[in-house]
């Protein structure tokens, strides 16, 4: 099987119809279908776009029909925890509907708040596998971090989904920050590992401020480097902020469990990084990134793979 590996969406659906045009698919039988590919999503259907239903629509309407694949990404799994109540906590849900997250949820909401179709798509969320490793190829949404695959392997459910009963556990977020900074395997650590990547507290008394002006103390990481790696060096953040990064002591280095490196034969395609320029292969063939930022004024990108043991640059295609 070839795969057109689709990036985040998030609800910009004119952009995913002209993408899957272009690539040759042609909407027959309520699904857009290639005669010879099948489309593979790297989850983040929803949030900040225009199109928030449609965008979820095509791509269920394509998994249904057996012409695509998808994987949960962290906005399908933030609005389960949304939609979801806390047991332990009456009144509350599992992602507290604070006035920040009510932000990034918004677009959503709009279209599906209040409505039974929300519950439907929460549901259909629900079915989304985590990681999924086709033959020559493995695809996630943020972080391919086999320690945490191999634990949660005996806990989730089938097709690597994650059953109700774990919920409690998946969305136990420690009051301790830094916590999360070590190699110990907890269900929420593994789980947020593999739909948001790795993420770790700046040495102390450090911080940058992103595009609004938050001042923020912890910061993506480039999971797939490897070794002695400086903050400057392993974060995985736009330029204006990787100058900030530069006050940062050169001597500090990034913990060793967030750098993970990647060195399987099987390349690795995600998507979640918000990347902007030009698309570029990473780790020498191995890896592809392809969230190129469709919400923020970017690219929708696609990984067309014909069956290549490395990635090449010639195959990713844009709107």
């Amino acid at each position: 099987m070839q795969y057109d590996v689709i990036a985040d969406i998030h609800g910009c659906a004119d952009a995913l119809i002209a993408l899957l045009k272009q690539m040759g698919y042609r909407e027959t039988q309520g699904a857009w279908r290639h005669a010879d590919r099948q489309a593979v999503f790297v989850g983040d259907f929803i949030d900040r776009g225009p199109q928030q239903i449609e965008s979820v629509s095509i791509a269920r309407r394509m998994v249904d029909a057996g012409t695509a694949l998808a994987v949960m990404g962290n906005h399908e799994l933030n609005a389960i925890a949304w939609f979801t109540p806390d047991p332990l906590n009456p009144g509350e849900f599992f992602r507290k509907h604070t006035s920040n997250n009510l932000h990034q949820h918004q677009a959503f909401l709009n279209e599906v708040g209040g409505t039974p179709l929300h519950a439907e798509i929460i549901a259909w969320f629900k079915t989304l596998p985590l990681w999924l490793e086709l033959p020559g190829l493995n695809v996630v949404h943020a972080c391919w971090h086999e320690p945490f695959m191999a634990q949660l392997a005996s806990v989730l459910g089938p097709n690597r989904t994650l059953p109700d009963a774990l919920h409690s556990e998946v969305f136990a977020e420690p009051e301790d920050k830094a916590s999360k900074d070590t190699a110990d395997f907890t269900v929420f650590k593994a789980v947020e590992a593999l739909a948001k990547g790795m993420e770790v507290n700046l040495p102390k008394k450090s911080s940058f401020h992103d595009a609004d002006g938050h001042e923020r103390t912890r910061v993506r990481v480039q999971w797939w480097q490897s070794g002695d790696v400086s903050y400057n060096d392993g974060a995985e953040v736009p330029p204006f902020i990787r100058s900030q990064l530069g006050a940062i002591d050169q001597a500090a280095r990034m913990p060793a469990h967030a750098t993970l490196g990647y060195a399987r034969d099987v390349p690795v395609i995600f998507g979640h990084y918000w990347r902007t320029g030009t698309r570029e292969i990473i780790q020498n063939g191995r890896l592809a990134c392809i969230d190129y930022s469709i919400a923020k004024g970017g690219k929708l990108v696609a990984y067309r793979w014909e069956g290549e043991p490395l990635l090449v640059n010639e195959h990713f295609v844009s709107v």
